[in-house]
């Protein structure tokens, strides 16, 4: 490449012989030890390409390949459950010690390309399990139009918090280079921290001390066994945007707690994946959604934050960092219209991803269209356009019923 040369789809000029001083390139050093190269980072997406068996496919396995070589520091793998007994979908990883260890192997191989690190989201959805391949429990059991689940007992309760440590210690001796706890969207965790879902009269429901009770026995349990130099960061929202729910202030004392743990991350996200309830990937508007807040939390907390929700350019990329808003941006669907916008924003291009815009699409429509846009970057086929929302939805609901019916086949209903 010439000294003075057009990056690919780039209109500005990179000058490959000047230092970049570029917030967005800086390294960030974690407390456990560990540095990552930049601050963007491929915030956790259900991107829905598990086997149904909860094994990684080859396709997976190529996108996150792929991501890597953009030019990012992280990828987070959204939703990867430790059983298989409340999966959010039938396209999630399962991790355990049935777990395909070769196929979880090549994935965190092929997500370490480019000295990029690829972690593992620990999930467990709870009253948002799919009840097709399972049996919803929350904290609290509800009947609300849409949603419907049973209430976990204490004894239920009281082994969750090793149910994520063993799956941490398997992501560990697996090859994956740190994970993210999920105490965000309404998954379980967060249904514990949220008075909208969380009713009980024991010592884990009541005042944000005990709603926040299950989160730090979780985090505790997951340091212990994976020992003080592994990454573990944790995903939360700024609120579940719901009436009743969790709210910011609650959140800020969530933070605060935190701060005397041994965190290396703390992800700033919000909203709730409830029927027929807003939630972050489906918000419209400029964004970033959650910046103000981040700045809040950055007043509670030494734990470096990162912020995901809303980023469509370089200047709201650069100025969340250079402002100390956040240490890392999180992108995701910024990330499905270009994987290569890392190593972009990095040299210093400030070409901007042109998101597609959908009319009227039904509730739930674009996330499809983004998950099924993620598998055309696996298989490396051509880009979709606004115009296959439709077929795409179609797609994608046939793709979830066929592995509902291979997971219930495989694990049993």
């Amino acid at each position: 490449m010439s000294a003075r040369t057009k990056m690919p789809n780039c209109k500005g000029v990179v000058d490959m012989n000047v230092s970049n001083t570029n917030v967005l390139s800086q390294p960030l050093h974690l407390s456990c030890g560990v540095v990552l190269k930049n601050r963007i980072v491929k915030s956790a997406m259900s991107d829905s390409l598990g086997d149904g068996r909860g094994a990684p496919t080859d396709a997976q396995i190529r996108l996150y390949e792929r991501w890597a070589d953009g030019g990012l520091a992280l990828s987070i793998i959204g939703e990867v459950q430790g059983t298989p007994d409340y999966a959010e979908k039938p396209g999630n990883l399962v991790l355990n010690t049935h777990s395909d260890s070769e196929r979880f192997m090549a994935l965190a191989d092929s997500g370490s390309n480019n000295n990029a690190q690829l972690w593992l989201q620990l999930g467990h959805a709870g009253a948002m399990a799919d009840a097709s391949i399972s049996n919803p429990k929350g904290p609290s059991a509800l009947d609300f139009p849409g949603l419907t689940c049973g209430a976990l007992t204490l004894a239920e309760i009281e082994k969750l918090p090793n149910e994520f440590a063993r799956t941490a210690v398997l992501a560990k001796e697996f090859g994956f280079a740190g994970v993210e706890i999920h105490a965000a969207h309404g998954f379980l965790l967060s249904q514990f921290l949220s008075p909208l879902f969380n009713k009980r009269t024991d010592e884990y429901g009541g005042s944000v001390e005990k709603r926040l009770r299950l989160v730090l026995e979780t985090v505790k349990a997951v340091r212990s066994a994976v020992g003080r130099h592994f990454p573990m960061g944790i995903k939360l929202n700024a609120s579940d945007q719901l009436e009743g729910g969790f709210q910011q202030e609650d959140a800020l004392a969530v933070i605060a707690a935190l701060d005397s743990t041994d965190i290396d991350l703390i992800d700033i996200s919000g909203g709730t994946y409830f029927p027929s309830a807003p939630s972050s990937p489906d918000r419209d508007g400029a964004g970033p959604y959650f910046l103000d807040f981040a700045g809040r939390a950055k007043t509670k907390t030494k734990i470096p934050v990162m912020v995901t929700g809303g980023f469509k350019t370089f200047q709201q990329a650069e100025m969340a960092v250079s402002e100390g808003k956040a240490d890392l941006v999180g992108l995701a669907r910024a990330l499905v219209i270009d994987p290569d916008l890392p190593k972009k924003w990095e040299m210093g291009c400030e070409e901007n991803p042109l998101f597609p815009r959908f009319d009227n699409p039904p509730e739930g429509g674009v996330t499809a269209w983004y998950t099924m846009q993620i598998t055309q970057i696996a298989n490396r086929e051509i880009e979709l356009t606004p115009a296959d929302l439709p077929a795409t939805i179609k797609a994608y609901e046939a793709r979830d019923d066929q592995r509902r019916a291979t997971w219930t086949e495989h694990f049993g209903s």
